[in-house]
């Protein structure tokens, strides 16, 4: 099993995500769901998602998080989980950075304006 951490706005957007959740907004329940299931794909395999190439990253995840390599998991057809993989030889950790829908996802990484 592959360690999985949360970035520091992930770890907030998280915390909201699930008192959400505890209130009983539909919306939410599933969205934490499907959050939980790709956590637990991460863990047994941090490859997963989809590799980015560098000249695709946004440049606010570049400087925020000073990244060697950028993932993509689908969640589901709308959500998607974009975590990076840190580490040594002796240890290595996936970090999730953000979860996104469809269209914030294109809208981050220059697809659609």
């Amino acid at each position: 099993m592959n360690e999985i951490r949360f970035s520091k706005e992930f770890s907030k957007d998280f915390s909201k995500l699930q008192n959400k959740a505890e209130k009983g907004k539909s919306e939410a329940e599933y969205l934490l769901r499907i959050v939980d299931r790709g956590i637990a794909k991460l863990a047994s395999d941090l490859e997963a998602g989809k590799k980015i190439p560098g000249r695709l990253w946004p440049k606010e995840y570049a400087k925020e998080h000073d990244l060697r390599n950028l993932w993509k998991l689908n969640l589901d057809s709308y959500w998607r989980m974009l975590y990076t993989v840190v580490g040594n030889e002796a240890k290595i950790v996936g970090i999730v950075l953000d979860v996104l829908d469809h269209k914030k996802y294109s809208r981050k990484f220059g697809y659609k304006k």
